[in-house]
């Protein structure tokens, strides 16, 4: 039998002032793989699976990682740093392998490395599943600040959850959406480590007592129905090229104790572990359904979960510097990342209160000044409301504070507003309207020092909408901050190609300050250029459908016009407008074969959310849709529509960088920003769109004459909509229009059935909430525009360039040094390596 030895030294010459585990050269990294696969996975090369492959470089990459680590926390240490908090409910941080070796410099020599054992790095770095832990660009963009902060070195901790199940894996069947689990844990986590000393007692129900103590002062104590624990799993953030490593803290819920012998000896084995699976609960899946009251109850106990963890990390990092409590606003500054971690106000002022024993005006005074508020949403259905029932039966004790925090404010407000009741009742953190509800935005309005929107329109909107009455009584808190993404992920690691180019025509430095991009300007017509930009897309548009080919069997031509809507699926991001505009494009091919139009492949990817209806059925009309259209001998691959199952993270790292026509045609007024609209234009894609959300700054820098405009603004969306808008009238006297929606309704599209589609077509033609009829005639126009710019190659290509070009202002590095200015103030703090 073959004797299997210890990995040997690859080359002892070129590593003797390199150590094996923190060297960066091929040979070390090299050297660490085989240390890793032989001690940590137990396997030689022989014999390893492609988990063991990824796991053993994983280790690899983690090991440089805490070397940095430990320096950074050494460093924020001695210098006792103003740290910011980002408490976030949601994260999607995508797949941190190639991250990893992207920020760390290491991309090249770890290809080389694997292949010198004959491994393939793309298939290592495929293997690796994604940690599902938010439903879209909410989460997206905390993953995408918390690499801007690292890279820019900034001191930052990032809280949030450890979902042992992320946001469900979207498989399709017969056309329609179908849920699985997300088990991204399953063959465990190399990034994370556990913290077992580094946990909290977490209550929920049960009542308040008052009591005196022992300086006779009249205090509060909650006596919690039940208590579990909150753990701490860490995972290292790297910044680009420096050496940060910040931190990203998820807790995860377990119990005080796992085994109940009593129980246990008395025969009741399944009750002697009860309390353990009971509190494991909380942390289990991202997001339960809430339609029910037990979802309600589980949505609303992991929002006080994570950010009472959190909050007391928080008081026991600030406590080991031994700075006073009432300091705590000058150590700290937390953003809260919308409204789900906004139960961090009443939990401050708890835990001082009542754990410090603190007096309330200094406690509301730190309060105050710790906590800044982003808000994601101009829908008021999305803001926050949690029935009063519910809220004392969780959290008594949170409820009181709260109706003390409202008593103050509002008596504040009468003296400013002493005759104006309907507006005292808005601001209100009590909805006293029918059944009473916390309202949640309003509690962080009244508890931030800080309010921001995410775009130069979203914020004005908030000032005139949902928030108009915090706006007009505290004006001087509203700031705008416009999202951005990370160049880092999307452009050096989803498209090497372009990122190549780039630093050999601008230098490197447009990685960590993208309005370097600018210098792209000078090369925009020019022929040679252009060439080199082309095959660089032509390379990501054969990569895509080499992807869609695999994993659907469905072929696409690279040489057509990849025309791609990927994002969540809701009617008011108007995927059903696009997919009537196929309908009428296919209408126009059956009836006019000549038609002398260029060739086009539609891609849609997204996930609905499970319980949402129609959203389900319009994933099923683009499906169906494309099954008709994809089989007809007529279209001759004129046209062909694709949906992209299980879009994610690491998915996008194939679509963004294929597209040449970004879908971001949201009914204007809705969208807060959009980040997939950056991420698309920075890879080259053009536009077509509406006046909302970023879409209005991006159309700003990269020209009008570079972006598809069409449709109707926000403005003009209230007056349609105040004057009685009529999707009926337009149904009636568009004929294009008419011949879309009977057509679908023929069942054409259904084996048929022509009731398969009849409430999304009812709602269409009777309701349209989102306006989809009034904007479809522009729509089809902007599409004809679209279609002519593509067949002048040049002209496109000029314009893909000059979209790149002027993409500096949406780097989240852009956005968190404005953070960090005017809401923050914090500064870097860089880290130098000492060992």
């Amino acid at each position: 039998m073959k004797k299997v030895h210890a990995p040997n030294p690859v080359n002892k010459a070129t590593l003797v002032h390199e150590p094996t585990r923190t060297g960066l050269s091929a040979g070390a990294l090299k050297q660490a793989f085989l240390d890793n696969l032989f001690y940590v996975q137990g396997r030689f090369l022989e014999i390893a699976t492609p988990n063991d492959h990824y796991q053993a470089l994983a280790y690899t990459l983690r090991d440089r990682l805490l070397l940095r680590w430990v320096n950074t926390v050494q460093t924020y240490r001695e210098s006792n740093c103003r740290t910011v908090c980002y408490l976030s409910a949601e994260y999607l941080p995508g797949p941190h392998l190639g991250n990893n070796l992207v920020n760390l410099g290491v991309m090249e020599a770890a290809r080389e490395a694997m292949a010198e054992l004959g491994l393939d790095m793309d298939g290592i770095l495929e293997h690796e599943e994604e940690p599902g832990l938010g439903n879209g660009g909410l989460g997206r963009l905390a993953a995408c600040f918390m690499d801007s902060l690292a890279t820019m070195q900034i001191p930052a901790i990032g809280y949030g959850i450890r979902y042992e199940y992320g946001i469900f894996d979207q498989i399709i069947r017969d056309g329609w959406q179908v849920e699985t689990s997300d088990t991204w844990l399953h063959f465990g986590n190399p990034w994370e480590v556990r913290r077992p000393n580094v946990s909290f007692e977490i209550k929920v129900g049960g009542r308040t007592e008052i009591y005196s103590d022992d300086e006779g002062r009249t205090r509060t104590r909650w006596v919690s129905q039940d208590i579990f624990r909150g753990v701490a799993f860490d995972t290292p953030i790297l910044g680009h090229g420096v050496n940060t490593v910040n931190l990203l803290r998820l807790w995860a819920a377990e119990a005080p104790e796992s085994f109940d012998f009593q129980t246990f000896n008395q025969g009741d084995y399944a009750g002697a572990v009860m309390r353990k699976v009971r509190s494991e609960t909380v942390s289990k899946v991202l997001y339960p359904n809430d339609d029910a009251d037990s979802g309600k109850r589980l949505r609303l106990m992991q929002q006080y979960f994570f950010v009472s963890c959190a909050l007391q990390d928080m008081l026991r990092i600030h406590l080991g510097t031994g700075l006073p409590l009432d300091k705590f606003h000058e150590k700290f500054a937390a953003q809260l990342n919308d409204t789900h971690p906004t139960i961090a106000v009443a939990e401050l002022m708890r835990l001082l209160l009542d754990c410090h024993g603190m007096d309330w005006d200094t406690a509301w005074g730190v309060t105050t000044r710790t906590f800044a508020y982003t808000n994601h949403t101009l829908l008021p259905e999305a803001l926050e409301k949690w029935p009063l029932p519910l809220f004392q039966n969780l959290l008594p004790r949170h409820l009181e504070i709260i109706f003390e925090i409202n008593r103050r404010f509002l008596d504040d407000m009468r003296l400013r507003y002493p005759y104006d009741d309907a507006r005292i009742a808005r601001l209100s953190i009590i909805d006293e309207t029918g059944t009473r509800f916390v309202r949640m935005a309003n509690l962080a309005c009244v508890g931030a020092f800080a309010v921001n929107g995410v775009a130069a329109l979203h914020t004005r909107l908030l000032g005139e909408t949902v928030l108009r009455d915090f706006h007009d009584t505290w004006p001087e808190k509203f700031q705008n901050k416009t999202n951005g993404v990370t160049p880092r992920r999307f452009i050096m690691l989803a498209n090497p190609g372009l990122a190549g180019l780039l630093s050999e025509s601008l230098g490197e430095g447009w990685v960590t300050d993208l309005e370097r991009l600018r210098g792209l300007e000078k090369f925009a017509g020019d022929t040679a250029f252009q060439d080199r930009w082309q095959v660089v897309k032509r390379e990501r548009k054969a990569n895509l459908a080499n992807f869609i080919a695999r994993t659907q069997g469905i072929a696409i031509d690279p040489d057509s016009l990849f025309d791609i809507h990927a994002k969540r699926i809701h009617e008011y991001k108007r995927q059903q407008l696009n997919v009537l505009h196929i309908v009428a494009l296919y209408n126009r091919l059956k009836q006019n074969p000549g038609l002398d139009i260029a060739p086009r492949t539609f891609i849609f990817g997204g996930k609905a959310a499970p319980g949402y209806v129609m959203a389900k059925l319009i994933i099923k009309l683009i499906n169906s849709v494309a099954e008709v259209i994809n089989r007809d001998p007529d279209i001759r691959d004129r046209i062909k529509v694709v949906f992209v199952p299980d879009y994610n993270v690491k998915v996008a790292q194939h679509v963004y960088p294929a597209a040449n026509l970004s879908e971001q045609i949201s009914t204007a007024g809705k969208e807060a920003s959009g980040t997939g609209n950056m991420k698309f234009s920075m890879n080259g894609a053009l536009t077509i769109g509406t006046l909302d959300g970023a879409n209005v700054e991006i159309r700003e820098e990269v020209g009008a004459e570079n972006f598809f405009l069409f449709g109707l603004n926000a403005e003009e969306v209230v007056r349609a909509k105040q004057s009685g808008y009529r999707p009926w009238d337009i149904y009636r006297d568009d004929q294009e229009i008419r011949a879309a929606l009977d057509l679908i309704g023929s069942g054409l599209f259904s084996h048929g059935d022509r009731d398969l589609f009849r409430p999304l077509l009812e709602n269409l033609i009777q309701q349209d909430d989102y306006l989809t009829l009034a904007d479809f005639p522009a729509y089809a126009e902007s599409q004809n525009r679209v279609g002519e710019a593509y067949l002048d190659v040049k002209r496109w290509t000029r314009m893909s360039i000059l979209n790149v070009a002027r993409m500096g202002k949406f780097s989240s590095d852009r956005s968190i040094a404005e953070y960090c200015r005017d809401i923050w103030r914090v500064q870097a703090v860089p880290v130098e390596l000492k060992r």
